[in-house]
C-alpha cells in the first residue's frame, strides 16, 4: 500500500484545512486508517483514527471537537478536516494504515505510512 498525503499549507489561526490521504497499490477498504503529526523538535503524536467501515472514529484530546476524520472507500481516500486551527497544530501530518483495531488506536502497529504534508498555522 502506498499512501500519499496532501492538503497541507499555510493558514492563519482560526482557519481550516482538509487533508487527504490517497491510497494506491492495494485497496484500503479493509484497512483502518490513522493520522499522526510531528511538530519540530517533538515526537510524533497520534491525531485521529477511523475504522475500515467508517463506523468508528477516535481522536486525540488535543484535536477533539476541532477535527473530523472520514473516508471514502470508493475513492481509496481518507480525510482529516481540521477547524479552528492554532499555532500548536503546526506539524508535518502523516497518514498510516493498519489491519489491527482495538481499544487503543494510538497504540496500534501501523504498517504503511505516507510521506507527510506540512501544516503551518500562523498567529
Amino acid at each position: 500500500v502506498q499512501l500519499q498525503a496532501s492538503g497541507g499549507g499555510l493558514v492563519q489561526a482560526g482557519g481550516s484545512l482538509r487533508l487527504s490521504c490517497a491510497a494506491s497499490g492495494r485497496t484500503v477498504v479493509s484497512y483502518n486508517m490513522g493520522w499522526f503529526r510531528q511538530a519540530p523538535g517533538k515526537e510524533r503524536e497520534f491525531v485521529a483514527a477511523i475504522r475500515w467501515s467508517g463506523s468508528t472514529t477516535y481522536y486525540a484530546d488535543s484535536v477533539k471537537g476541532r477535527c473530523t476524520i472520514s473516508r471514502d472507500n470508493a475513492k481509496n481516500t481518507v480525510y482529516l478536516q481540521m477547524n479552528n486551527l492554532n499555532p500548536e497544530d503546526t506539524a508535518v501530518y502523516y497518514c498510516a494504515s493498519t489491519l489491527a483495531w482495538g481499544l487503543n488506536p494510538p497504540g496500534l502497529k501501523y504498517d504503511y505510512w505516507g510521506q507527510g504534508t506540512l501544516v503551518t498555522v500562523s498567529s
